[in-house]
């Protein structure tokens, strides 16, 4: 039989009723036909709670007992999403990482997916059983300990497995009932896309769009898995949600597909930095051994041998940033006259595979904030994307201005 899987986060198993729901959806997949693996997170709000339990018990924990612990929320739901399959004559048996086996590297809470053997469910699968019920975000290590994927990791493991077992799709189902143009709680005109290529869903999600982990998008271009995005809480048909494909699926295909934006940023600046060969490196090397992200990076020009340097990071590793480069001038590393971080800024972007052939994509960005009298701090690109730091008093109304810009409310 054919291989579907399918993915329920943590809002669409938050209580029994919502299980049964899910449940449903799984089981018109099996009277359609499909073998059906189900990935599921823990019930909304249950790994938080387990992350608390932790932190109460051990401020310094170990992070084997970590993950013993906050992988549970997803064994409860696997064993109850089974259970109500099986009340609905549906053949079904929930499988934790370590029996599968899925197979990841020994790094706790971070770990990454090694090997997921065929094996033990495809024998199930010949016996009968029509459905294999998932834990999400857990494995196992070499040392035959349970890890955990890192927040977000449901996701993860579900495109994993269609990976590993040549599924036809791999249907996430959530709160949204797809991927929009924009947030439509900052924007009412906001459109859900049809289909949507993998290299624009992953700026996407690394700009700040929850709908899915970055990781996953990784994974899913790297192994060509074609994602469906849609609602939890909708009746769904083949052609729900949003599809996230090859750049070579999608027909008709707008020059910017979205505006993403981060409200979680800082602007960090050190002044009169040493303009010399290696600067760069001794600014950014401290920062990154001290676990600080970061993202768009200016240098002034110089003057005198001296220049400013500017970057930007999220908003809650300032201080560790502030003190990692402290140490660095204490050390004797770097040479710098001031630090200064503005903490009360935003990044908005645009992203669309059609700027790599359409000119005028940036000037069109920047008139549209210029209209509104909203300046620009900082400036990066790549590629597909343009991304901008702005106050973010301004952040919505740049996102509401760059939406029309770019007629993101109408298809292509």
């Amino acid at each position: 039989m054919p291989v579907l899987v399918m993915k329920f986060g943590g809002t669409s198993v938050a209580d029994l009723g919502r299980i049964r729901n899910a449940a449903e959806k799984v089981k018109r997949e099996v009277e359609r036909g499909f073998d059906v693996i189900v990935v599921v997170s823990a019930m909304s709000g249950k790994t938080n709670e387990l992350v608390g339990w932790v932190e109460q018990t051990s401020p310094l924990f170990d992070a084997r007992e970590y993950d013993a612990v906050v992988s549970s929320g997803e064994n409860v739901t696997a064993g109850l999403m089974a259970l109500m399959l099986q009340e609905m004559d549906v053949p079904a048996r929930s499988w934790q990482g370590w029996q599968v086996p899925l197979r990841t590297t020994s790094a706790h809470s971070a770990a990454r997916i090694e090997e997921i053997p065929r094996a033990n469910i495809d024998q199930k699968f010949a016996e009968g059983m029509k459905v294999a019920v998932v834990a999400g975000f857990q494995g196992i290590s070499p040392e035959g300990r349970i890890t955990t994927l890192g927040r977000g990791g449901s996701d993860t493991t579900a495109v994993a497995f269609a990976a590993a077992f040549d599924a036809v799709r791999c249907d996430i189902y959530t709160d949204v009932d797809g991927v929009y143009t924009t947030d439509p709680r900052i924007e009412s005109k906001a459109r859900r896309l049809d289909r949507i290529a993998f290299e624009e869903m992953l700026e996407l999600a690394s700009l700040g769009a929850k709908v899915l982990q970055t990781r996953s998008v990784e994974l899913a271009m790297r192994y060509k898995v074609k994602l469906r995005v849609l609602s939890s809480f909708e009746d769904t048909d083949e052609n729900s949600g949003t599809l996230v494909c090859d750049e070579e699926d999608i027909v008709e295909q707008n020059v910017v597909s979205g505006v993403a934006y981060s409200r979680d940023e800082a602007k960090m600046t050190l002044i009169s930095v040493a303009d010399r060969p290696g600067i760069a490196a001794a600014i950014f090397g401290p920062l990154s051994r001290a676990g600080v992200n970061v993202d768009m990076i200016v240098q002034n020009i110089s003057e005198e041998g001296r220049t400013d340097m500017t970057f930007s990071c999220p908003v809650n590793q300032v201080a560790r940033a502030e003190d990692a480069l402290t140490r660095a001038k204490t050390d004797g590393e770097i040479n710098f006259h001031g630090l200064v971080a503005d903490t009360d800024v935003a990044k908005v972007s645009v992203v669309g595979i059609g700027m790599r052939s359409h000119a005028g994509v940036a000037a069109r960005m920047f008139e549209a904030l210029a209209a509104e009298g909203i300046n620009i701090k900082v400036i990066a690109t790549s590629e597909i994307k343009i991304s901008v730091l702005i106050d973010r008093k301004y952040m919505e109304l740049a996102v509401q201005a760059l939406h029309d810009a770019f007629g993101l409310d109408k298809a292509a």
